[in-house]
């Protein structure tokens, strides 16, 4: 997912993506460990969307971004 993509999600889109990526991750992460993983950048692409996703959500914390409405 591109950043400008992330920066149209609301507060709630981004913490349900989130939890997505991380439930991934942890699949991929399985997957390795019993030697069925066939694509091994898919843990590296997961983990920079996580963090891309932990950013935005971040900058709604300290207040860079503006919840809707509000």
């Amino acid at each position: 997912m591109k950043k400008s993509e992330l920066r149209e999600l609301s507060l709630t889109e981004l913490n349900e993506k989130l939890h997505a990526c991380m439930e991934s991750l942890q699949n991929y992460r399985f997957q390795l460990a019993m030697q069925q993983l066939e694509d091994f950048t898919m843990i590296s692409k997961v983990r920079k969307e996580i963090a891309q996703i932990k950013t935005a959500l971040k900058e709604y914390e300290i207040g860079i971004r503006k919840i809707e409405g509000a």
